[in-house]
């Protein structure tokens, strides 16, 4: 149950993200990517400064862990930059799908359970609802090429793997003895911050940031591109991953949930449904028998 709370807690921090994202959507990506991820990994600059050897990883986990978190923040952002964010954003939220049927693929002696297939679909079926539900994108590609918003979908699956992969790699690193500290994880959000900031620096032109913009990024770095990504490996190496996998689905709720305070939107028949499918998902997936 404290590996569930460590989940929640994670997924309670990654459902601002979207928030934040509308509030910054004027900074180019790349830029809010790699100060957030920066900013983020502050919070292991203690831990650092006391034990150096924490940040001593295996060059395969270092490897791991920077290509995770650049790569899929690269993936999606270049999605969404060439599809319809609604679209883009619902194949993203395969990885908790991702994550709970292909666990017995890299965990030795875990199955899946009928229940388990149930409610990953179950769950599934409440994060599409809720994106769909929640988006105010237009959904319309008449100006773009018509291998764009392909190449987009392909993308955002292509982030969506990454993501269950890392999950399920740190996951078994920890059961065969191999793990990695927590605290490196802030040596991999500095390093695919400081690329991220390389991409900007190539890729998109310079703008300037006001203070407000600059309050923001220190809560989305310290949030959900922070604290939340050391949440989610406490969770990982102290849970069941099935379980941890389901209760992901709360974070597309969540996020479309706080949307909608955030713009004043109405409360659809879509996210309520949602409600009941994830939820009900995730008491499910959690059952012991």
């Amino acid at each position: 149950m404290r590996a569930n709370f460590y989940a929640l807690a994670a997924i309670g921090l990654w459902a601002s993200l979207a928030a934040l994202g509308v509030a910054l959507k004027h900074v180019p990506p790349f830029l809010l990517t790699g100060i957030a991820l920066c900013c983020g990994s502050v919070l292991a600059w203690p831990y650092f400064l006391k034990k150096p050897q924490l940040w001593r990883v295996r060059p395969s986990t270092l490897a791991l862990g920077v290509c995770t978190l650049f790569g899929y923040h690269f993936f999606l952002f270049m999605g969404l930059r060439l599809a319809s964010a609604v679209e883009v954003n619902l194949v993203n939220y395969l990885w908790p799908l991702l994550i709970v049927v292909l666990s017995p693929l890299y965990l030795a002696g875990v199955k899946l359970r009928g229940v388990h297939l149930i409610a990953a679909m179950l769950g599934f079926g409440g994060a599409a609802l809720a994106i769909l539900g929640g988006s105010d994108m237009d959904t319309a590609h008449t100006a773009k090429a018509t291998w764009e918003p392909f190449a987009g979908y392909l993308l955002a699956l292509a982030s969506a793997f990454i993501w269950a992969n890392y999950s399920l790699q740190t996951k078994r690193g920890e059961l065969n003895n191999r793990g990695f500290p927590s605290a490196a994880i802030g040596l991999f959000g500095l390093l695919s911050g400081l690329a991220s900031l390389l991409c900007h620096l190539v890729l998109e032109p310079s703008v300037s940031l006001s203070p407000q913009d600059g309050l923001l990024l220190l809560v989305l770095g310290f949030g959900p591109l922070g604290a939340a990504f050391f949440l989610w490996d406490k969770a990982l190496k102290t849970g069941d991953v099935r379980q941890i996998g389901l209760l992901s689905y709360l974070t597309p709720l969540a996020s479309t949930t706080l949307l909608l305070i955030v713009t004043g939107r109405a409360l659809s028949w879509h996210t309520a449904l949602a409600a009941v499918l994830i939820i009900g998902a995730a008491l499910l997936g959690t059952r012991k028998n």
